[in-house]
């Protein structure tokens, strides 16, 4: 892997002689410099541009294509979440035996077959099938993408991860951006055309993949097995705080938008420059958040903060409902940004702590269990957001920040715990 280079567009220019001719995302730090770090990034890209689409259309394919009644709809997406869960650890376990190259470029196969086959669904029978074999190998390869992320990071993990994060946001904006467009035309021809671009989705992430070195299993410890993460108390309490944490990300696509129509006087077009505030800062601001956030405490620490924000953020929109519809806009943007602080924060620490309190030879076993944790709290996220933010109003906002404080404060104590076992140190 190349060494990222440390020189500024103008240093590049004055050492050398030459004008830097490199791309404007890379002069600007945007994009990781060429090489295994670029290939994760661009196929990470390619992937989430297509399911962001794809998941903003599915339940209205279900309804208004296979002509299923909206419970069916609700359920057989339900049942295809759970199945994906469950595949994260013995799949990421996989990977560590067999190398997660192989192993990730064969769940995109499966989900290329499996997007297409909804194609052919017209029963609740076939549409479940095909999410749930859509949903597992999505999870499987989610956890067999874990170890490449951490081995091709090297020794800066958290601001590579920052740039998967950034890059990953800049897809779903433009998936989100074509899955509206699909909605406006409302018909047939174009629901199936988006699920055809999405199957191809992931025979592009698999092409640019290809070109990634095959990454040989790392020698296993002696009593390591499959169940080792689920065995491993340190780790658990990590992933079940750091799980709660993550239902932040639903705050501001979810309960934020039902909140400004429901409860507030602001316009319904804010929730358009809410979504733009907190995905322009990410992208901006992840990559340089996450500098400095190396070893377990200072992980620790961030998520500390992270939690301080959110309650900061929540309390600071919860204050919205009754004023005037341009004070309570310009009081959620307030709201928003310092709730995306957090996020940088959070983020940054979660990524770190991920990879840092997981054995070497284990990455693909612990991202699974990580992502199980991850999508339970996803999965419950609108739910609670729901009775909390919703219908309990203001006092339900400053509820669910608490919430997300003691998750907060409670993650140093766990990297302690956790650190009596394995070194976390930078």
């Amino acid at each position: 892997m190349s060494r990222p280079s440390t020189l500024s567009p103008d240093t590049r220019q004055e050492e050398t002689g030459a004008p830097d001719r490199r791309p404007w995302p890379v002069r600007r730090g945007l994009l990781p410099e060429s090489g295994p770090q670029r290939r994760l990034a661009l196929g990470g890209f390619v992937n989430q541009l297509g399911t962001a689409a794809f998941l903003a259309t599915a339940p209205l394919y279900a309804l208004r294509v296979i002509g299923l009644p909206i419970g069916q709809v609700g359920l057989g997406l339900g049942i295809a979440g759970v199945v994906g869960l469950l595949a994260g650890p013995p799949v990421g376990h996989l990977a560590d035996r067999r190398g997660p190259r192989g192993v990730f470029l064969t769940t995109l196969l499966i989900q290329t077959v499996s997007m297409l086959s909804l194609l052919f669904a017209h029963s609740f029978t076939a549409f479940v099938l095909s999410m749930a074999v859509t949903d597992l190998a999505g999870a499987s390869g989610g956890a067999a993408r874990g170890p490449m992320i951490r081995r091709f990071g090297g020794d800066e993990v958290p601001k590579f991860r920052s740039y998967l994060r950034s890059t990953a946001f800049l897809a779903s904006t433009f998936g989100a951006l074509a899955a509206g467009a699909v909605i406006q035309l409302d018909s047939g021809p174009a629901y199936r055309a988006l699920i055809a671009a999405n199957a191809l989705t992931f025979v592009g992430c698999a092409a640019v993949l290809l070109g990634l070195p095959a990454l040989e299993p790392l020698p296993a410890t002696a009593g390591s097995d499959r169940w080792l993460a689920l065995r491993d108390k340190p780790y658990m309490a990590f992933v079940v705080l750091d799980g709660i944490l993550w239902i932040q990300g639903e705050v501001v696509t979810y309960a934020l938008p039902l909140w400004v129509v429901l409860h507030t006087g602001a316009p319904r077009w804010f929730t358009g420059v809410a979504l733009a505030v907190n995905t322009v800062m990410v992208v901006l601001l992840q990559i340089r958040t996450s500098r400095g956030i190396k070893g377990g405490p200072l992980a620790g620490r961030a998520t500390r903060r992270a939690g301080l924000a959110f309650l900061a953020g929540m309390a600071v929109i919860a204050t919205a409902a009754g004023l005037p519809g341009w004070a309570a806009a310009t009081v959620m943007a307030a709201g928003v940004a310092v709730h995306t602080v957090g996020s940088l924060w959070h983020a940054a620490g979660s990524m770190e702590l991920r990879f840092r309190l997981a054995p070497a030879h284990a990455q693909g076993q612990y991202s699974g269990v990580f992502g199980l944790g991850m999508g339970l709290c996803y999965t419950v996220a609108p739910a609670l957001l729901g009775l909390l933010c919703l219908s309990w109003g203001a006092p339900g906002w400053l509820l669910m920040g608490g919430v997300f404080l003691a998750a907060g404060l409670a993650m140093p104590a766990v990297v302690r715990w956790a650190g009596r076992t394995r070194q976390l140190d930078a």
